[in-house]
């Protein structure tokens, strides 16, 4: 795994490459340190709380180490009404941890979220980006099971 410094200096001295460098900095690390936000606005010559503000705002950071496999399971109205609850059931009995939450071996993270947009393949999970629709909890275990 690349180190901080040399993910930073992949990307110019432009506040326009924020994001793109928080992606990468996240790609590499897991999640966004304190450590790496500083360093980030220090190379972007940014202040420290607009980094923190970008980092904060969009649901697609973290804060806190997550696991290898994110698990993302939709809980819009069409996932709701199709089972989306029994599946958050199911992924959280069988890793032991609860949506919000990662495994003490940093395997998995689990997270609930408001509509993936893709409410014609209802119930939605996503694992590692990868798109699973018309899920049940027997589908979600056996996808988890595949992944351990």
């Amino acid at each position: 795994m690349p180190d901080l410094d040399s993910v930073l200096a992949c990307h110019p001295r432009e506040e326009s490459q924020l994001i793109p460098l928080l992606q990468d900095i996240q790609d590499h690390a897991g999640y966004i340190s304190a450590d790496a936000m500083r360093a980030a606005a220090s190379h972007l010559n940014i202040p420290e709380s607009s980094v923190y503000g970008v980092v904060t705002f969009y649901s697609q950071f973290y804060l806190t180490r997550q696991g290898r496999h994110r698990v993302k399971v939709c809980q819009g109205t069409a996932c709701h009404v199709r089972g989306a609850v029994e599946i958050i059931r199911a992924v959280s009995a069988r890793l032991g941890i609860k949506p919000g939450e990662t495994t003490r071996d940093f395997e998995f993270s689990v997270e609930r979220v408001a509509c993936f947009g893709s409410c014609a393949l209802a119930p939605v999970m996503v694992v590692n980006d990868k798109v699973y629709g018309n899920v049940t909890p027997e589908m979600a275990v056996r996808l988890l099971d595949e992944l351990t």
